[in-house]
This record gives structure tokens, C-alpha cells and sequence, in this order.
């Protein structure tokens, strides 16, 4: 497998040469770096890193993660329609061969102008995938924007007591709607809703647009998070479960790691191991 730095330093001679293909070079290099993870996008959510800065935390995701996708929260990437902040983040991503995956979640209302100012947002800054938690009377104009942006919703369950919770709250809300309606699947979230996340990833098949990969010890509301398969997530199935929902490869399947904001990468890289060695265990399957 192509390591890091062998790739730091084929993008080196490729920019100093002027080549005019390096950027899909650069993309082509990248995406042989995701052997490890069956083919599929992995990535992070920066929320994970909410204890660092945005630089420090890119720093931390190219370095010290050995990832190439990440999903933005709002701390680390604000909503702007400034072009020029916008600019200078899409810089600091390529300079640190991060490809911006997805942004969120966000909240959307029935206020059309609003949700609209989002999806100028995400068409400048370059991202595909809004993971949103929508109220119920913004999906007419959801559905609008989907439409004229080519964009995606990818709605996000929050657990126990949320808007939605339960698998079914999530089908019954895209019902009749565009496809591009589909699901950020919080598979720890689910989890303490008390559902099985790789048989509600089959069930949302041909929606799920985002992953937030996480692992929760109990089905309950106040349940501790853990590092993946120290909890209840039986992470070979999920991955088996995105193979077999052909997860797109311009998707966010985004590792969130909650606890220990303060310091957390050790325990992110062993989240990263753990779902390396569950997406090569089934790899070929």
C-alpha cells in the first residue's frame, strides 16, 4: 500500500513539475491510500477534534490519523458566503490532502431563503452531502433546493427523545421524496435507540449518503460511548452492510469519537485500527 509519505512525495514532483493533471493525479493517489477500508471513503467528523482549532485539528487528521476525507462541523467551518474564507479553507484542505466529505449537522426549517443560503454554502465550499436534522415542514423546500443544487440531505438521527430516533421516523420522513432525501446513519445514536445499525443500514439502502461510526456500550439514553468494538457495534457487519448497500464513494462515512474532547487521539487512532482490520476482514466478501 502507498504510504503517506510516499505520496507527500510524489505530489511534491508532480506540483514542481507544473503538471496540468496533478490534481486528478493527486485524487487518483489519494484514493489508493483507502485500501485498508474496502474501498469505501473513510473519514472523520471534526467534531471529534472540537478540543483543537481547525489547523491544529487538520493537522492532527493528515498526521497523526493517516485520513483523506473529513466531515466539518460548525466551529470548524462556519457557514459563510464569503467567498474569499471559503477559499482560504479549501487551501488549508489541500495542502493537507483532505477532501471535504460533508458539513453539519445542520438544521433546516420550512424558511426557503435560509435553507438556500446552505446550499450556496456547500456548492462553493465544494461539499456534496448536507447531514441535517430538518424539521418537519422544511422537506417541501428541502426537496426544491435537492433538485437545483444536486445536492444531498442526509438527515441525522440524534437518539432517544429525538426527531428522529427510530429507524421508521427516518423512512416514514423521506417517503415519496427525492432520493437525494436520504440518511446520515449515527450508528451510536441508533444504537441507544436500542436498533441494530447494520440491519437499519439494509433498510435505508439507496438513501444512506453519511455514516457517523461510533460504538455505544448500552441501548439506553445515557449510555458511555467506547472505542469501536468495545461497545455493542458489530463493526465487520457494518462495513459488510456498506459493501452490500454499495455506499457511494463520494459518501461520508465519517468516524465520531465523542469522549475525551480534551485529548482524544489515542483513542481515535484505536478506532481507526479496529475499523481497518473489520473492512479488510470482509473485503472481498
Amino acid at each position: 500500500m502507498t504510504t503517506r509519505r510516499q505520496a507527500f512525495k510524489t505530489f511534491a514532483v508532480a506540483a514542481a513539475a507544473g503538471a496540468t493533471w496533478f490534481d486528478a493525479f493527486a485524487s487518483n493517489v489519494r484514493a489508493n491510500l483507502h485500501t485498508d477500508f474496502a474501498g469505501l471513503p473513510m473519514g472523520i467528523q471534526s467534531y471529534s477534534l472540537r478540543g483543537f482549532d481547525v489547523d491544529k485539528a487538520m493537522d492532527i487528521i493528515a498526521e497523526n490519523l493517516d485520513l483523506h476525507f473529513v466531515e466539518m462541523f460548525r466551529a470548524h467551518f462556519p457557514v459563510t458566503t464569503d467567498q474569499a474564507v471559503i477559499d482560504t479553507m479549501k487551501a488549508k484542505l489541500k495542502a493537507h490532502h483532505l477532501t471535504l466529505s460533508a458539513h453539519g449537522v445542520q438544521g433546516f426549517t420550512a424558511d426557503h431563503s435560509k435553507n438556500e443560503e446552505f446550499f450556496k454554502f456547500a456548492k462553493a465550499a465544494g461539499f456534496k452531502n448536507l447531514s441535517a436534522d430538518p424539521t418537519p415542514d422544511s422537506f417541501d423546500s428541502l426537496e426544491k433546493l435537492v433538485k437545483e443544487y444536486d445536492l444531498r440531505i442526509a438527515i441525522h438521527n440524534h437518539g432517544p427523545g429525538a426527531r428522529f430516533d427510530k429507524v421508521a421516523d427516518c423512512l416514514k420522513a423521506v417517503e415519496g421524496r427525492d432520493e437525494r432525501i436520504g440518511f446520515c446513519a449515527d450508528l451510536g445514536h441508533f444504537i441507544r435507540s436500542g436498533e441494530d445499525p447494520v440491519k437499519l443500514l439494509l433498510a435505508m439502502k439507496g438513501r444512506v449518503w453519511g455514516v457517523h461510526l461510533k460504538d455505544f456500550a448500552a441501548p439506553k439514553k445515557d449510555a458511555e460511548g467506547v472505542v469501536l468494538g468495545k461497545g455493542l457495534l458489530d463493526v465487520a457487519g457494518v462495513f459488510k452492510a456498506l459493501k452490500a448497500i454499495k455506499f457511494p464513494a463520494d459518501g461520508a462515512l465519517s468516524l465520531e469519537y465523542e469522549e475525551n474532547p480534551k485529548n482524544p487521539i489515542g483513542e481515535i487512532q484505536e478506532c481507526i485500527a479496529v475499523a481497518a482490520k473489520a473492512a479488510r476482514s470482509i473485503a472481498g466478501a
